[in-house]
């Protein structure tokens, strides 16, 4: 591996590969090209990326010449390069401006700038409020999950893609800032509301953990909603603090990645070493590995579905081939590319496509994704904690 962090820099980027296998949602025009699920999960609101719709690699010379001749003509350097990527065909390929770029890695650090609330496409096409992060503008306003979302700024917002819905909520594009407002119209009970809020920087939290039964050896439920920073590590302790033989319901459902290092730590809490994915840069082949130490006994189930993305699946890719869990859920989104970052002039940057990872089976997951070992729907959780409970992990 290179020497620089798992991590994007806005500056003097190392030209090793930083991998972060996808952090946030994908805007809509990943909904119309089909690379979206056909019935999305729950989308929360976390910084989007642009996303093409074929699969060639990307030239980074071309792109770095276009940048170049783009600020020469006093044009915009992130639409010259953008405009290669989207004829390029790279699925993942990015452009961001300085800002955008910096708010990527604010991002990855565990905070991002927006209301406080995740959406989610309802079964008549409609967008709900799945998740009203605690203490954010949408909780002092009183919005509550359930909520229909009807306008955002005045424009409907049903007919929508959800990643579009979350773009809006985040005033992408716009400058946004912190303490910009958005009024949402919102329907609750058949009853039509009006909430203006304003934009704040929040953290929410990456890992939650509660107990499923009342009893001393109930088992654990541990939620990771992102692999930001720190994350692998809170999963680590959450499973070192398990009492006795409890077993751990691992929920990676609408996990958007993050960070792989993260991920690969987060393995290591139920790995004693050993591989946890393989990926390539260019046809230069590489591993990661788990820590040793893990806990190889307690039972372990992992729940997923669509919304579970790229360092989620390679997590979940780990423990499924190395028989260390039981997964429970629908299959998942299929990202399982690697990028590297270029800085382009005037501080834009392209995340361009390099490789891809592999589970430690060889089995591949761009475009696939994993299928669980238990296919379950709407009571998916209700199965994983019954299949937990049949392998003696506690209720």
């Amino acid at each position: 591996m290179s020497g620089c962090s798992y991590r994007f820099r806005p500056r003097g980027l190392c030209r090793g590969v930083t991998l972060t296998l996808v952090f946030g949602c994908v805007l809509a025009t990943g909904a119309a090209t089909g690379s979206l699920p056909q019935d999305p999960d729950p989308v929360p609101e976390l910084p989007a990326r642009t996303v093409a719709s074929r699969h060639a690699p990307v030239d980074r010379e071309e792109i770095e010449d276009a940048a170049a001749e783009a600020e020469a003509d006093g044009k915009s350097v992130k639409d010259a390069a953008g405009e290669v990527v989207s004829r390029s065909g790279d699925r993942w390929g990015a452009v961001y401006d300085e800002q955008e770029y910096e708010e990527f890695e604010q991002a990855l650090d565990g905070s991002y700038l927006g209301v406080g609330l995740s959406a989610r496409r309802t079964a008549n096409g409609g967008v709900a409020v799945s998740r009203v992060q605690p203490g954010g503008p949408a909780d002092r306003a009183g919005i509550r999950e359930g909520d229909l979302l009807r306008t955002i700024d005045g424009r409907r917002v049903d007919k929508r893609p959800v990643p579009e819905v979350v773009a809006l909520l985040r005033g992408d594009g716009t400058g946004a800032g912190e303490g910009t407002r958005v009024t949402l119209g919102l329907v609750r009970d058949g009853e039509p509301t009006t909430q203006t809020l304003k934009r704040a920087r929040l953290t929410p939290d990456a890992v939650t953990v509660s107990r499923l039964g009342t009893g001393p050896s109930s088992a654990l439920l541990v939620k990771v909603a992102a692999f930001t920073k720190g994350t692998g590590q809170e999963v680590r302790d959450a499973v070192r603090g398990a009492p006795g033989d409890a077993g751990i319901l691992l929920d990676l459902r609408a996990n958007s990645g993050g960070l792989v290092t993260e991920a690969v730590t987060a393995a290591s809490a139920f790995l004693d070493g050993g591989l946890v994915a393989t990926y390539d840069v260019r046809g230069d082949q590489q591993a990661l590995y788990a820590d040793p130490g893990g806990d190889t006994e307690r039972p372990v189930v992992v729940l997923v579905d669509g919304g579970t993305m790229s360092a989620a699946e390679l997590l979940t890719g780990a423990l499924q081939d190395r028989g260390r869990a039981v997964t429970v859920g629908s299959r998942t989104f299929g990202k399982g590319s690697v990028q590297m970052p270029s800085e382009l002039p005037g501080g834009s940057v392209a995340e361009l496509t390099v490789g891809h990872y592999r589970t430690p089976a060889g089995r591949s997951v761009e475009g696939r994704g994993i299928t669980p070992d238990l296919v379950a729907g709407e009571r998916a959780q209700q199965r994983a904690e019954t299949v937990l409970s049949g392998l003696g992990g506690g209720s």
